[in-house]
C-alpha cells in the first residue's frame, strides 16, 4: 500500500479534508468471471473526492483508467438530483464522481450514472461513453448478457440497448408518489436493500419493486438559515404509523407485467430479492414486528410464491447481507440463530457452530460459500474487535484471513480479493489471491494520518465487554486523568475493531489529556444472538454497560471518576444524554450529536424492532425517552453540561428530536447547549464543518470538566 505524505494542517482539518482518511483507497471490487481483471472504485489522491472506474488487469499486474468523471464531464461541476442526494445519504455515501456502478455477468459492461446521466464503460477496452436517454438517472444495471441497460428515472423503470438504441418506459408511476424500481426509505435506511429491480439471468425480464408513498405522512424540512425558501416534504414512517405499499412485478422487456403474489398482510416488509442461474427467483419478507419472516421461491410466469423457510422469533429476526441465496445445487442458503449462536445453514443443515459469529455471506460457489465472521462465545479466543474471512464447505470450515484485524473479500471464480485493516498499518491493504496465493497487490492513495492511536483491546466488567483504551501518545506515568467515554453502543455499531484507522479521532481526543474509553456493550454485533438482543424494550442496558467497563476498567487503569464525560452521534448522542440525565453521579458532561431523544419520531422498521408498537406498549417508549418525566426523572442537581448538535437538514434523525430535548431541558431549568448546523443532514462531510466539531467539543469538554 503506497500512502501519500502528511501536509503541515492539523488533525481536525486533514480528518475532514480526507473523509476520516478513506479518500483515495479502493473499494467496491468486482471480479470478471474468468478472473482475468477486476474492477474497482478509487480517486486519484487523499484529498479527492471523485473516484474513478478503475481496471487491475490480472495477468501483468498493470491498472488503467476505465471512466474518468472529470473527462466525461468535460470539467464541468457534478449536478445532483434530490432523489440521488437522498440515495446517498441513505447509503452514507460522502464521495462524488462515480460512487457505485454494476457490471454484467461477465464483467465485460459496466454502467453507472454521473451527474444524472447514463454511461457505460466497457472493461476489456477501457473504454466509456455516454447513452443519451431521459434523466435524472438513478441506479442504471445492464442485463446479465449485457445487451440492456435498466435505469430508473423519475420514479419510472426505464429500459435502452447496450450501444444506446431503444430506449423506452417499462413501468410509469400512478401517481406522484409513486415509484417504481427504487427502494423505498425504509429498506434503504434500515434493511440495507438499497435496489429496487433484479434482472432475470435470461435477461428478458425484471423483478420490479413498487413503491406507493400516499399512506407515509408527510414532513417538512425547512432551511432555516434561508426563510425566503420553501420548505422540502419527506414521506417519514414514524414508528407506530404506516409505511409505503411495496409491491413487486414480473415486468418483460415487452412491457407485460405478472404481479408476485404473497400474504402481504403477514409480511409487508419486501427485505431481501435474490434471482440466479441456481433457482426461482427468491424472497425474503418480513411481519410488521419483525418476529416472524418468510423465505419464498417465485413462479416468474404466474406470479405465485411458495415457501421455502420460515422464522419465528420471540424478540427479533435480523437481517443480513448475502442471504437468502441458492447453492449452484438449487439448496437455500441463509443464516439463522440457532442454540444460541449465529451459523451459516445450508437446506437444514447448520454448517458451523458456536465458534463461529456469522455476519454475512459474501459469495457462494460450488467450492463453497465465503463468509465473514468473528468468534463466538464458544471460541476459545475472543480476537477482540476481528472480523475474519472464512471458507465453508459440507468437509468443513478454513479461514482466509490470517493477520489479526477486520478483513472482507470479493470472489470469482479462482480469484479472490482480500481486504485487510490491522492495528499496526493505516488504511487498509488490498490483496488479490488465486487460489489461495498472493498474487498482486492494489495501491491506496490514501493519506497517511500521521499518527498511531495508542490502544489497548480489552474487556471490562461482569459482562465482559469489549472495550478499547486509549491513552495520550505521551503519556508518561500514572497520574489519573479525566475520561471521555467514546461509544456508539447499540444496534449495528461496533465501534470496537482491530483497524488503526477506526480509532484515530478518540486517539486525538487522548492527546488532549484524555484517557478514552470505546465500549460496545450489549446490543452492539458481532458477539451472539443473546447480546444484541438484551436490549429488546429496555435501551438502558447500554447505559448499564457502559458504567460497568467503566468502573472496572478504573481498577487497572489511572482514570479520574471525578471528571467523566461522554460523546457520541446518533445513538451514541442518545446513548450520551441519557448518561448525563439518568445518571449524573457518575458522568459529568455531555456531547450529544444527532441524537434520538423521542422514539415516537424514528423510523418503523428500526424502532419497532426493539420496542415494539408505541400504541401497544406505550411504556417503553416512555421508559426509553429523554424527554418524558421518567427521561428526566434525574435529579436536576448537580448540574452536568451539556452539549446538543443537530444538523437541521438531517433526515433521518429530524431536528425535532434536539428541539424537543431542549425544549423539556429549559421547562426543568436545566442548562444546556444547542449547537444547530445549518445544510448539515445526519453526515458531516463539509470540512469547515467536520473540522470544527472536533475543536469545538474539545472546548467544550476543557470548559466543562475544568
Amino acid at each position: 500500500m503506497t500512502t501519500q505524505t502528511v501536509d503541515s494542517d492539523s488533525f481536525p482539518r486533514r480528518h475532514a479534508r480526507t473523509q476520516r482518511f478513506s479518500l483515495g483507497a479502493p473499494r467496491a471490487f468486482t471480479v470478471a468471471p474468468d478472473g482475468s481483471r477486476v474492477a474497482f472504485l478509487r480517486s486519484d489522491s487523499g484529498t479527492d473526492r471523485a473516484n474513478s472506474l478503475w481496471i487491475l488487469d490480472t495477468t501483468d499486474g498493470t491498472e488503467r483508467i476505465a471512466a474518468d468523471p472529470r473527462a466525461l464531464l468535460a470539467g464541468a461541476d457534478e449536478e445532483l438530483s434530490p432523489e440521488e442526494r437522498a440515495r446517498r445519504e441513505r447509503s452514507r455515501e460522502g464521495g462524488a464522481g462515480i460512487v457505485g456502478y454494476a457490471t454484467d455477468a461477465a464483467a465485460e459492461l459496466a454502467s453507472f450514472a454521473l451527474s444524472g446521466r447514463l454511461f457505460t464503460a466497457e472493461l476489456r477496452a477501457g473504454t466509456a461513453r455516454e447513452l443519451a436517454v431521459p434523466g435524472p438517472v438513478i441506479d442504471p444495471r445492464p442485463s446479465p448478457d449485457g445487451t440492456h441497460i435498466a435505469y430508473v428515472a423519475g420514479g419510472e423503470l426505464r429500459v435502452v440497448g447496450a450501444e444506446g438504441a431503444d430506449d423506452r418506459p417499462l413501468a410509469t408511476p400512478e401517481g406522484d408518489e409513486v415509484t417504481y424500481g427504487l427502494a423505498e426509505f425504509i429498506a434503504a435506511e434500515e434493511m440495507d436493500r438499497t435496489r429496487g429491480f433484479w434482472w432475470s439471468p435470461e435477461s428478458d425480464r425484471l423483478l420490479v419493486a413498487r413503491a406507493d408513498d400516499t399512506p407515509v405522512r408527510r414532513w417538512w424540512i425547512a432551511d432555516t438559515s434561508h426563510p425566503d425558501r420553501e420548505p422540502h416534504h419527506v414521506r417519514y414512517p414514524a414508528a407506530g404509523t404506516a409505511n409505503a405499499e411495496v409491491t413487486l412485478f414480473v415486468i418483460g422487456l415487452d412491457g407485460a407485467r405478472t404481479e408476485v403474489r404473497w400474504d402481504r398482510e403477514r409480511h409487508p416488509y419486501l427485505a431481501r430479492v435474490h434471482w440466479s442461474q441456481a433457482g426461482a427467483p427468491l424472497l425474503l419478507v418480513q411481519s410488521r414486528d419483525q418476529r416472524g419472516q418468510a423465505y419464498l421461491a417465485v413462479d416468474p410466469e404466474t406470479g405465485e410464491t411458495r415457501t421455502v423457510h420460515a422464522d419465528e422469533d420471540p424478540t427479533w429476526l435480523e437481517l443480513f447481507a448475502g442471504v437468502p441465496a441458492w447453492t449452484p445445487s438449487g439448496q437455500l442458503v441463509r443464516i439463522a440463530d440457532e442454540g444460541g449462536a449465529r451459523v451459516l445453514t445450508v437446506g437444514e443443515r447448520p454448517l458451523t457452530g458456536p465458534q463461529l459469529h456469522v455476519r454475512a455471506v459474501l459469495d457462494v460457489s460450488a467450492d463453497g460459500i465465503l463468509v465473514s465472521a468473528s468468534a463466538g462465545e464458544a471460541a476459545e479466543d475472543p480476537e477482540i474487535g476481528e472480523i475474519h474471512v472464512y471458507r465453508v464447505s459440507e468437509l468443513g470450515v478454513e479461514r482466509v484471513s490470517q493477520e489479526p484485524g477486520v478483513h472482507s473479500a470479493v470472489r470469482s471464480g479462482e480469484v479472490l480479493v482480500l481486504v485487510s485493516a490491522t492495528l499496526d498499518s493505516p488504511g487498509a491493504r488490498v490483496q488479490v489471491l488465486r487460489d489461495g496465493k498472493p498474487a498482486l497487490g492494489v495501491p491506496s492513495y490514501a493519506e497517511n494520518p500521521g499518527m498511531s492511536p495508542r490502544v489497548t483491546l480489552t474487556e471490562g466488567g461482569a459482562q465482559r465487554i469489549p472495550c478499547a483504551v486509549l491513552m495520550p501518545t505521551d503519556y508518561p506515568d500514572d497520574t489519573p486523568l479525566p475520561v471521555l467515554l467514546d461509544p456508539y453502543g447499540g444496534p449495528h455499531g461496533q465501534r470496537v475493531v482491530a483497524a488503526h484507522n477506526a480509532h484515530l479521532a478518540s486517539q486525538w481526543f487522548a492527546d488532549q489529556g484524555f484517557a478514552v474509553i470505546v465500549a460496545d456493550g450489549r446490543g452492539t454485533p458481532g458477539r451472539s444472538p443473546g447480546w444484541e438482543k438484551a436490549i429488546h424494550q429496555d435501551f438502558t442496558l447500554s447505559l448499564d454497560d457502559q458504567i460497568d467497563a467503566l468502573q472496572d476498567l478504573a481498577k487497572r487503569y489511572p482514570l479520574d471518576l471525578s471528571r467523566v464525560a461522554v460523546r457520541g452521534w446518533s445513538y451514541g448522542g442518545y446513548l450520551s444524554a441519557l448518561a448525563v440525565l439518568r445518571r449524573p453521579d457518575v458522568f459529568h458532561a455531555g456531547i450529544v450529536g444527532a441524537p434520538v431523544t423521542d422514539w415516537r419520531l424514528y423510523d418503523t422498521h428500526y424502532t419497532e424492532r426493539y420496542l415494539g408498537d408505541p400504541e401497544a406498549d406505550p411504556e417503553s417508549y416512555a421508559r426509553n425517552s429523554l424527554i418524558t418525566d421518567e427521561g428526566l426523572s434525574a435529579p436536576a442537581e448537580p448540574h452536568r453540561p451539556m452539549m446538543i448538535i443537530h444538523g437541521l437538514a438531517d433526515d433521518n434523525v429530524v431536528a425535532a428530536h434536539t428541539l424537543r430535548l431542549s425544549s423539556a431541558l429549559l421547562a426543568a431549568g436545566r442548562p444546556h447547549e444547542v449547537l444547530p448546523l445549518s445544510g448539515v443532514t445526519h453526515m458531516t462531510p463539509q470540512e469547515q464543518v467536520a473540522e470544527n466539531l472536533l475543536l469545538l467539543q474539545v472546548d467544550f469538554l476543557k470548559r466543562s470538566l475544568k
